[in-house]
């Protein structure tokens, strides 16, 4: 397992980031049952370069929360049977990991989102680590159906951690 952390942020989390990250893609690669070793990176930035990537990459002139930039191309999500169909274009060739994506965070977002919905960053944090990981493993919620599928994947996650809303 790799998971690569790059913190450009300005503003710093006050709590085990980096702990936080690896115990949410874990258990979602556990939850998902994903029979390999994965790569994963993680970017946390400001709302100003976020909004920048999230105008550059879906046309949309704001910042955002997260981006997930998957890099396999599930037929159904977390069906990893894809990748093994195609590992030279999903597996890392040095370390035989399987390439799940980037995960883009604003950290001005943690806490902004963290007051308005009456949680702690820290669970704001795991929430979107936890969407993004859905994501990179081939789930979206463009329709309702597939949102409560999201909903109820990303609240079993965090509740595995221990990390529910009642956090402060």
């Amino acid at each position: 397992m790799h998971i690569l952390i790059e913190n450009e942020a300005e503003k710093s989390l006050d709590f085990d980031y980096k702990k936080v990250i690896n115990d949410v893609v874990i258990e979602a690669l556990r939850y998902e049952k994903c029979p390999y070793e994965a790569e994963v990176s993680v970017t946390l930035t400001n709302n100003k370069e976020i909004h920048e990537s999230n105008l550059s990459f879906r046309g949309i002139d704001r910042p955002t929360d997260v981006l997930s930039f998957p890099m396999v191309d599930y037929d159904e999500p977390a069906d990893f049977s894809i990748a093994e169909s195609s590992k030279d274009d999903y597996f890392n060739p040095e370390t035989g990991d399987l390439l799940l994506g980037d995960i883009v965070i604003s950290v001005d977002k943690v806490y902004e989102q963290a007051e308005e919905y009456g949680h702690s960053p820290k669970r704001e944090f795991a929430f979107l680590v936890a969407h993004s990981m859905l994501h990179l493993l081939g789930y979206d919620h463009m329709e309702e159906d597939e949102r409560k599928v999201m909903e109820d994947k990303q609240r079993e996650i965090l509740n595995n951690l221990g990390i529910t809303r009642e956090i402060t």
